[in-house]
């Protein structure tokens, strides 16, 4: 059943980004745009509602509760990037808004990169701390023993990241001239 949860609350998401765009752009609704798109967050607080239930219940940690603990972690930390980026797509292909910026170049992409990293290991250190708080809140050593081992393979997520901030720091790209 987490599984389940785990596949509507991602596509919950995408249909909540994508009507809450729609409502600002395309019918001028701006209010129910603002109520859709900040009840993203809400989705991810079910899914960790429902993960913690069903170990209350008996089930044993395994990937599917981890997942609870990850979303929540990106929405976190992520959420408001992946809204503000959609809502430059979508506003610049339906509504005649300007070109989405392009990445930045030279040692502002650098910047960038490390910026984007830290986030990345704020996300883990979120997820790892709900994961925590999921383990006192089941009760059960038993059922969350393999919490800790999770985390240890999610740190795998931080350290395969950091290969770009340090390529671009070790190899910068030259910087572009635009016209």
């Amino acid at each position: 059943m987490v599984f389940a949860v785990i596949i509507a609350c991602e596509i919950g998401f995408w249909v909540l980004i994508a009507l809450g765009l729609a409502s600002r752009y395309l019918w001028n609704k701006r209010t129910l745009s603002n109520i859709l798109l900040l009840s993203t967050p809400v989705l991810d607080l079910i899914l960790l509602a429902v993960a913690v239930l069903d170990m209350r219940s008996g089930a044993t940690f395994d990937l599917r509760h981890g997942l609870a603990a990850a979303y929540l972690a990106y929405s976190i930390v992520f959420g408001h990037r992946t809204i503000k980026w959609a809502d430059a797509k979508f506003h610049h292909r339906y509504a005649g808004g300007p070109p989405p910026a392009p990445a930045p170049t030279g040692p502002a992409r650098t910047r960038y990169e490390w910026g984007f990293w830290l986030r990345i290991l704020l996300a883990y250190g979120i997820a790892c701390g709900v994961l925590v708080a999921m383990a006192w809140m089941v009760g059960d050593s038993s059922a969350t023993s393999g919490i800790y081992e999770f985390m240890g393979g999610l740190a795998r997520v931080p350290l395969i990241a950091l290969i770009w901030p340090v390529s671009y720091t070790f190899w910068p790209k030259k910087e572009e001239t635009r016209t």
